[in-house]
């Protein structure tokens, strides 16, 4: 029978607080790095993996490989969220960080369809898939681990340090990619610096590691294992449990928007601009990287805030501005021009900040201890699975098959009603103990 008791407020030094911060940003640095630069090599990638004669076939498989590495994301949460939930949080961190970035570094060492043929795009796609696995373990363990173990008055903006790090880290990619586009040779990103991002994994994999295996688990799950309250099947007590089934549907819905906002405004636009728009490489990634800028600047602003004055308002505040700004943001991109087109950027940025610095604390709110693993990895990568990973084929489908260059805008629009629906009915944790 699943507990609903609160778990006892422990207080950590602020040093301790700082180690479970960045043990917790490590994996989900190494995480958003490598899904950033797939978005933003994501033309490179498929003039490299597949055959050039066919350049718009070869990006809409680019996308499909992206899109099919989410099909195994709820394996992985299943199966890593399991391991967080009987074992421990710190365990399931350390396998999806050695996972994650084992694989990123392989992509970088492959050989491209010029070389090896068919066997080029098989190959990136068991490695996607691997990444996939991994990634869908690691993100509910990654918050659940700093979010257990955050005083509550601070625990919404201590949760939304590592979502400012998975921001930091597509930063990171994105003025990687920049910095290849504009000083490198005509010809040398297809060549060989593509490789460059995928194997800078290898050292911050291994410091994560390091940091990862140095970490004491949560003091939520330590207080759990102590009372003998740890679950054995912790997926066979989510499914039986009509009121943990009833929130893993309600986290589908709490998490439509971050799916699409993450996957739609910044992994797929500098493609989109480039391909769309006629921006140059660099200049789709610049536009991307100045929005990632305000994201920094806002999340961690919006969280503090959200200690505050509660969850619920600023989720609303984010769902409703999403929804106004995405069409005129995605018309100001649409212009051709590079000024205008950072203003659209940076206005669909602003307003989807709050539901990305918050869509974490949320859902470990929403789940007891002893599931929370299992049910939060189920609940939010359904949500990614469907309505995110395939969110790019989808929107590189439909542009090419209609014309239509705002369907990326109407979709962004959709999952932001679908999500502020959900905000309106969720019972605020702000302030008050996990379960």
């Amino acid at each position: 029978m699943t507990t609903t008791s609160a778990a006892p407020q422990t207080q950590l030094s602020k040093k301790q607080l700082r180690k479970v911060v960045f043990g917790g940003s490590a994996g989900v640095f190494v995480e958003f790095f490598d899904y950033g630069i797939y978005g933003f090599l994501a033309s490179t990638i498929a003039l490299v993996f597949f055959p050039p004669t066919a350049p718009t076939a070869g990006i809409i498989m680019t996308w499909g490989i992206f899109a099919l590495t989410f099909l195994v994301r709820p394996i992985g949460g299943l199966v890593i969220g399991s391991i967080a939930d009987r074992i421990g949080r710190r365990p399931a961190l350390v396998l999806s960080l050695t996972l994650m970035s084992g694989a990123t570094v392989g992509i970088g060492l492959l050989p491209g369809y010029a070389v090896i043929g068919v066997a080029a795009p098989i190959l990136l796609l068991l490695l996607r898939l691997i990444q996939g696995f991994s990634a869908g373990g690691e993100v509910a363990s990654a918050y659940s681990f700093v979010a257990e173990n955050a005083p509550n008055q601070s625990r919404g903006f201590l949760t939304s340090l590592p979502q400012v790090g998975s921001y930091l880290a597509m930063l990171c990619g994105t003025s990687l990619g920049v910095a290849l586009a504009t000083f490198l040779p005509a010809g040398s990103l297809e060549e060989w610096a593509w490789r460059v991002p995928f194997l800078v994994a290898a050292p911050l994999g291994l410091l994560g590691f390091w940091i990862r295996r140095s970490l004491d688990d949560t003091v939520a799950f330590l207080e759990t294992k102590k009372n003998d309250d740890v679950a054995h099947n912790p997926l066979a007590e989510t499914i039986r449990d009509k009121s943990v089934l009833r929130k893993v549907f309600f986290a589908v819905a709490l998490a439509l928007l971050n799916s699409s906002g993450y996957y739609i405004l910044f992994n797929y636009m500098p493609s989109f601009l480039t391909r769309e728009f006629g921006f140059t490489t660099g200049n789709g990634l610049a536009i991307t990287s100045l929005s990632i800028v305000v994201m920094l600047v806002a999340m961690p602003t919006l969280a503090r805030l959200s200690d505050r004055i509660g969850r619920k308002p600023v989720m609303l505040a984010a769902a409703a501005t999403s929804a106004i700004a995405a069409i005129p943001g995605y018309a100001l991109a649409s212009t051709g021009d590079f000024g205008l087109a950072v203003l659209g950027a940076a206005l669909m940025a602003l307003c989807f900040a709050g539901h990305s610095a918050l869509i974490a604390v949320c859902l470990v709110e929403l789940f007891p201890t002893r599931v929370r693993g299992t049910a939060y990895s189920l609940g939010y990568n359904i949500a990614t699975a469907i309505f995110g990973g395939a969110a790019p084929l989808v929107m590189t489908s439909l542009i090419a098959a209609t014309g239509q260059t705002a369907i990326p805008a109407y979709y962004v629009v959709l999952t932001a009603v679908g999500s502020g629906i959900a905000a309106l009915f969720m019972n605020d944790g702000a302030r008050k103990p996990i379960q």
